[in-house]
């Protein structure tokens, strides 16, 4: 009988795992947008474009200074897989979108995961959705105290 079958794990060891996940899916991910010829930064630009994004967000979003956004999303327009527009509300800034090419790229990237999807296929339909909901009850509030820090 395993441990975790008869105790619960301790905080310390839940965020262990979640971290070697964490790292090893990053991994995987920065390896599958390389084949693509994009940093493992400029695919996670492209993974949160989904919808136009203000510049300054974008840096919020990458935890890095809106000058180093610059360089990335300047480099990614130069390959059309991104365009800035002029914010409706405030022609002063600058969103950035997703071109349908810049879309397609981030869903091969994501589709050639070999790691990761290796993994989730050892999960049957109903170990599947266990997953899904407890990441989902952990998302609202790790995203909201990830945005203050």
């Amino acid at each position: 009988m395993s441990d975790t079958a008869t105790h619960a794990p301790s905080k310390l060891q839940l965020l262990e795992l979640l971290a070697a996940i964490g790292t090893a899916q990053w991994r995987d991910f920065a390896a599958a947008a390389a084949h693509h010829g994009l940093t493992s930064t400029q695919a996670r630009v492209l993974a949160q474009l989904n919808g136009p994004l203000p510049m300054r967000g974008l840096a919020t979003l990458l935890v890095c200074d809106a000058s180093n956004v610059t360089g990335i999303v300047d480099r990614l327009e130069a390959r059309e897989l991104v365009r800035r527009e002029p914010d409706p509300a405030d022609r002063r800034v600058k969103n950035v979108v997703a071109t349908d090419a810049g879309r397609e790229v981030i869903r091969r990237v994501r589709e050639e995961m070999q790691v990761t999807h290796g993994a989730l296929d050892t999960l049957d339909e109903t170990e599947s959705a266990t997953l899904y909901a407890l990441l989902e009850r952990l998302r609202p509030t790790m995203e909201k105290e990830a945005s203050r820090a």
